[in-house]
């Protein structure tokens, strides 16, 4: 049985994000007093008492035509009420009901699903007279609180399992965590939404449209995916809004919590140097990555197309060489499944552990055709190698002095690693320590 959905709707700026974060425990929508801030579905796990489900924060459902991309922002928000096992309706405890209140109220009672009212903003008021009127919407349960500062959310996640069905406990499945992540406009929700063969997230030409984190689980030939879309990462200097700022924080801090880094690039424009930037910290980070360079169905090609971009790639990535290139159209689909085939792969690769026997012999045979570096009449010399991680792989090197070690010899014991064993797709890493024997001297 999969967990129940409670989603959280209402017109814009009634506080619903606020609400979602105090729900999770945790600042992952963006809070800002302007409309229109949230426009996907935003979906993350709740433990209430035991028991558990899944809340979704929409955007703000606005018929008067003044937030940019409203009729997508409503249309998400209608999918988030159509999946639910429960609505929460936030109205704004403050002002009273609106008109706006209204036309919402008439969208949810359509839908057939329980409803919770929920006025919020009142802060140290839970007894406010407002809080009666709201029973004009139709509603049976309205609930009081504070989402600010938490005044009245135990009484409603109380109320919400009221509403939910008893569960059997859960087996999570292992589940790989893949960021689509680059620049704005390099066509990142485009690929989401046709990975999903879905209208996910919402596509535009309007710079910035992503700007939540937004999870999707996905399964992909019996194995499961968490797909992350996330704001395009501009420069520093290109930041002018607050907005876009935590949007650019959030991404970097996906890159850091997933597992494969999928780095949408766009044919049409040349490698920048923040694609570059991009792929360093999820480089940095240990992340696998996939570099996906979108819109080639928009280049025109002969027999040497495809050699020329894949050696202008290369160059500006030079550290990537293990990253698997593909050339895609989010927009025919084209290589879009063969993108999750190697995604999966890639996650294979991340996870795989080598014997220590046979890590010692490749390490013993590097050893024999290329000698270690020295220093002043010392030489670098390499008792033992043994794996002591995955995600990414990772390996201690017990050696006789660690400062001997060059990163030109270090990257040599690399690919001689990868080409024993592959490793295609992600990072490695070496540990070195004094060996035993020197530590005892």
């Amino acid at each position: 049985m999969s967990k129940a959905i409670v989603a959280i709707v209402g017109r814009p700026n009634v506080g619903k994000s606020t609400l979602f974060n105090r729900l999770i425990q945790e600042r992952w929508a963006i809070v800002e007093e302007t409309p229109g801030v949230t426009r996907d579905r935003i979906y993350r796990s709740v433990e209430w008492s035991g028991r558990h489900f899944i809340v979704v924060d929409t955007g703000g459902i606005d018929f008067g035509e003044t937030v940019v991309l409203g009729d997508q922002i409503i249309k998400q928000a209608q999918l988030a009420i159509e999946e639910a096992d429960l609505i929460l309706f936030v109205v704004d405890g403050s002002v009273g009901v609106t008109a706006q209140d209204h036309e919402v109220a008439q969208i949810l009672r359509q839908s057939n699903k329980p409803v919770i009212v929920v006025a919020n903003k009142l802060e140290n008021n839970l007894d406010s007279q407002h809080v009666f009127e709201f029973y004009e919407l139709g509603f049976e349960r309205v609930f009081p609180l504070s989402a600010l500062h938490g005044q009245g959310t135990g009484d409603l996640l109380d109320e919400v399992l009221r509403y939910l069905p008893e569960q059997e406990e859960l087996v999570e499945p292992a589940v790989t965590r893949i960021a689509v992540v680059g620049r704005p406009n390099v066509g990142k929700s485009s690929l989401i939404n046709a990975l999903l063969d879905d209208e996910r997230v919402i596509v535009s030409d309007i710079a910035g449209t992503t700007r939540d984190a937004i999870d999707t689980p996905f399964t992909w030939k019996g194995q499961h995916y968490i797909l992350v879309d996330t704001a395009g990462i501009r420069r520093k200097s290109k930041i002018n809004q607050s907005i876009e700022h935590y949007s650019v924080l959030r991404a970097m801090k996906v890159i850091e919590q997933c597992d494969i880094a999928v780095l949408v690039l766009d044919a049409n424009e040349p490698v920048t140097e923040q694609d570059q930037r991009i792929a360093g910290y999820a480089h940095e980070a240990g992340r696998g990555i996939i570099i996906a360079v979108n819109k080639w169905d928009t280049i025109k090609k002969d027999s040497k197309t495809y050699l020329e971009f894949e050696k202008e790639i290369r160059d500006h990535f030079a550290y990537l060489l293990y990253a698997p290139l593909l050339f895609i159209s989010a927009k025919t689909k084209q290589r879009v499944g063969e993108l999750m085939d190697v995604a999966q792969f890639v996650a294979e690769q991340q996870s795989r552990r080598i014997p220590t026997a046979e890590l010692n012999r490749v390490i013993e045979e590097a050893v024999l055709r290329q000698s270690p570096p020295s220093y002043k009449d010392k030489r670098l010399k390499i008792k033992y190698a043994t794996q002591v991680g995955v995600k990414p792989p990772t390996f201690a090197l017990f050696v006789n002095d660690p400062t001997l070690m060059h990163f030109s010899y270090e990257r040599y014991l690399e690919n001689q690693i990868r080409a024993a064993f592959g490793f295609e797709g992600t990072p490695i890493r070496f540990k070195l320590s004094l060996s035993e024997r020197t530590r005892s001297r």
